[in-house]
């Protein structure tokens, strides 16, 4: 065998035993009479001591031939350390070693494989496999790992069936682009990778697997972020005979035990808050609650006097920063300038200062008088020692730029903490959406979306008006699931259909085994997706999704460590009768 032990499972307890290790070397100490190697594997680090008076001379030079990620295997007796290290589980000892092997060499790593790296990010993905033996990222696969195990642990026992679905299927339209794969036995033809398993899961619900779950790679060929891939990696769930409050209930279970599981966090329950609230207090559909700074909406004191920016606006809304009064001009001027960068896009933004005497001192004092600037004090809940910040222009614009300040400035005044977690659902969604530029309405989540019970009529009087029968689940910020209940017959969908602008043609050719499903016996039924990915990432205290996942993509959607994607020869485009446009 190559090891009796782990690097780091050895202590005082094992003085005097006789053992081997395996493992990669993560630093040599060679201090002439005495070599120390310090030796490290998945579950720690180990020294092991090779000394004149205990080792033999040819031993000792052998170990001098030890670089920093040679592989070895040692065999040697546990002793106590004269010199200990409290930061380690094995500081209280060490190995002194009477075997050696090189199992491998290495060249020197092109980074340092340790916690603190002087590594870019390219380069560490360049060399993804090396980036995985540091602490952190090791850390952050382990995690995901136990995550994953106690969600399958809980669906499990609440009575959940895993079943996997294809990932070769047929292009529909999902809202993001398909990743297509040519058909070399049906020349011309394309499978398509699957933007979620949403068919299947109903039809599983059809043919009676009552409670479905899967850990599932889906893939979308959109344009990426720090939290986003173009494959990433869903908890998705289905359930029948269900009603709204039936997921919310049981997802919010999983959601709660899963905060108390790894941080301790004890929730009785999750607030729940509707989508026109969520936009009115927060600016956004995924507010991030740990924190105040609630927006207050200020046409009604702000307008119909002398300043015309208000006057013309569509919506005039502020919030209070609290502790804001100390910001400097500078500040103000830097944060007016951070909020008209291109990705935000505001023209301007007007501020009040509330005094300590109860006074106001703003950017517009010759447009509003005292008794004005309190009203706007009041509908932001701003107090003495605040900084009042008001944004104007159309509404859903508005409100967008307003939600990105408040966030950077809660990141700024240190209110996003990591060891916070305040979960929220969403509910009460548009079931659907128009497009301005072609006056077209689509799916808000998508096309199989039941209507809020009541509102079917609405669909030809007032569209824009309707509900869906969808929640999303919201947690310090980020959407980390969502779902709905579904359609599940066949005349309903084919109005939903008509209404997304598909001819009965279309909306056979692409979705005609599911209509078809649904004369066949259907039961009411529903179900959410949580994004793995960023809700592991989120649980271990971060928000990019890159060190939680293995091998990611980078900005680009390129792995850069097998250089994909990358041609292939002509001869596979000819077998897949393709030919690349010179």
């Amino acid at each position: 065998m190559y090891r009796t032990h782990t690097c780091g499972e050895l202590n005082e307890a094992h003085i005097g035993q006789k053992v081997q290790l395996a493992g990669w070397v993560q630093k040599v100490r060679d201090k002439g009479f005495v070599v120390w190697i310090d030796l490290r594997d998945r579950y720690g680090l180990t020294q092991l001591v090779f000394d004149q008076d205990r080792t033999p001379a040819e031993l000792l030079e052998k170990a001098r031939e030890a670089g920093r990620e040679y592989v070895l295997q040692v065999s040697g007796e546990v002793i106590e350390r004269a010199s200990k290290n409290p930061k380690i589980p094995t500081g209280n000892i060490e190995v002194l070693v009477s075997e050696f092997t090189i199992l491998n060499p290495s060249l020197t790593p092109p980074f340092t494989i340790e916690d603190t790296t002087d590594g870019g990010e390219e380069l560490r993905m360049k060399y993804r496999y090396l980036d995985i033996r540091r602490s952190p990222v090791k850390n952050n696969l382990i995690f995901r790992s136990r995550v994953t195990m106690e969600v399958r642990n809980y669906l499990a026992a609440k009575g959940f069936i895993e079943v996997e679905t294809p990932y070769l299927i047929k292009s529909t339209p999902e809202g993001a682009r398909d990743f297509v794969v040519p058909s070399r036995m049906n020349a011309g033809e394309f499978y398509a990778l699957p933007q979620s398993p949403q068919t299947f899961k109903q039809l599983l619900m059809v043919g009676g697997m009552d409670k479905y779950f899967q850990i599932v790679k889906c893939f979308r060929d959109e344009d990426l972020r720090a939290d986003r891939q173009p494959e990433f990696t869903q908890i998705d769930c289905e359930m029948a005979f269900v009603e709204q409050e039936d997921i919310l209930s049981t997802f919010e279970g999983l959601t709660l035990h899963l905060l108390e599981q790894f941080h301790g966090v004890h929730l009785e329950e999750i607030p729940r808050m509707t989508y026109d609230e969520a936009l009115k207090r927060y600016g956004s559909d995924k507010p991030d609650i740990r924190f105040g700074m609630e927006f207050g909406e200020l046409n009604t004191v702000a307008q119909n006097r002398d300043f015309k920016i208000f006057n013309e606006a569509e919506m005039v809304v502020g919030l209070a920063v609290p502790g804001g009064n100390q910001y400097s001009r500078k500040e103000i001027d830097a944060l007016t300038d951070w909020v008209r960068r291109p990705q935000v896009g505001a023209k301007g933004m007007v501020y009040v200062r509330c005094n300590e005497d109860g006074s106001f001192k703003s950017s517009v004092d010759k447009f509003y008088s005292q008794e004005d600037l309190s009203l706007w004090a009041a509908a932001t809940g701003a107090e003495k020692g605040d900084l009042i910040l008001v944004l104007s222009g159309d509404t859903d614009g508005v409100r967008t730029q307003l939600s990105m300040l408040r966030m950077e400035l809660a990141q700024r005044l240190g209110l996003r903490k990591p060891g916070e977690f305040a979960p929220l659902w969403v509910v009460d969604f548009p079931l659907l959406e128009k497009d301005e530029e072609t006056g077209r309405y689509h799916a808000m989540h998508h096309p199989f979306t039941a209507p809020k019970p009541g509102q079917m009529e609405l669909l030809d009087t007032d569209p824009g008006a309707v509900r869906a029968n969808a929640y999303d689940l919201v947690l310090n910020g980020n959407e980390i699931g969502g779902g709905s209940i579904r359609i599940h017959d066949r005349t309903t969908q084919e109005i939903m259909f008509r209404h997304l602008g598909f001819s009965p043609e279309e909306a056979r050719q692409q979705f005609g085994f599911l209509m078809d499903a649904f004369q066949y016996g259907a039961p009411p039924h529903g179900g959410i997706a949580f994004g793995l990915d960023r809700l592991v990432a989120i649980l271990g205290g971060q928000e990019s999704i890159r060190d939680f996942i293995a091998f990611p993509k980078n900005n680009s959607g390129r792995d850069v460590m097998i250089d994909a994607p990358a041609p292939i020869d002509s001869a596979q485009l000819d077998e897949l009768q393709l030919q690349l446009k010179k």
